[in-house]
């Protein structure tokens, strides 16, 4: 596990960008001064130290405060890729899910989805990694309108509506 002296002495982090760049030179293709890393397919920045693959934001985190995060690190952004840390926060497993884009559903709204045997949409919200049902309702807004009350109530700066 990379230490933040071992860091340091490798990359050099901007704070406000949010990017890393090489202090070394790595190989004949990496010079000094060259932004470090690459986007990987999650969406993620990786940067590639010591022939062990880093998320960028994990290094920020490392690099500004010394330790790497106890838990997760949410985006409040929702950007996987900016590594501002003024964009990063520790997060619970669920406070980083409470953030995050809509999964694909019939509605396309958070916390709503059809209920086929009353044929009205139903709202739900999970909380402490339990699901509670908030009724049913005539249209998908109005069940999203509830959802965005219980959810805010309980994921307070970590809520996002899915929309936006």
């Amino acid at each position: 596990m990379i230490t933040q002296d071992r860091l340091k002495e490798v990359l050099v982090y901007d704070a406000e960008t949010g990017f890393f760049y090489w202090k070394v030179r790595k190989s004949y293709c990496i010079k000094i001064g060259d932004r470090a890393g690459n986007l990987k397919v999650d969406g993620y920045w990786g940067i590639k130290i010591d022939e062990k693959t880093y998320h960028a934001h994990r290094l920020a985190w490392l690099y500004t405060y010394g330790e790497f995060p106890k838990g997760h690190l949410d985006h409040k952004d929702r950007v996987k890729s900016d590594c501002r840390i003024d964009n990063l926060r520790e997060a619970t497993r669920e406070q980083n899910l409470a953030n995050q884009k809509a999964r694909r559903s019939r509605s396309g709204l958070r916390g709503v989805h059809w209920h086929k045997r009353t044929k009205k949409w139903a709202a739900r919200v999970t909380r402490n990694g339990k699901q509670d049902h908030l009724g049913y309702f005539h249209t998908a807004e109005e069940a999203h309108a509830a959802w965005c009350v219980a959810a805010a109530a309980f994921h307070g700066e970590f809520f996002y509506s899915g929309v936006g």
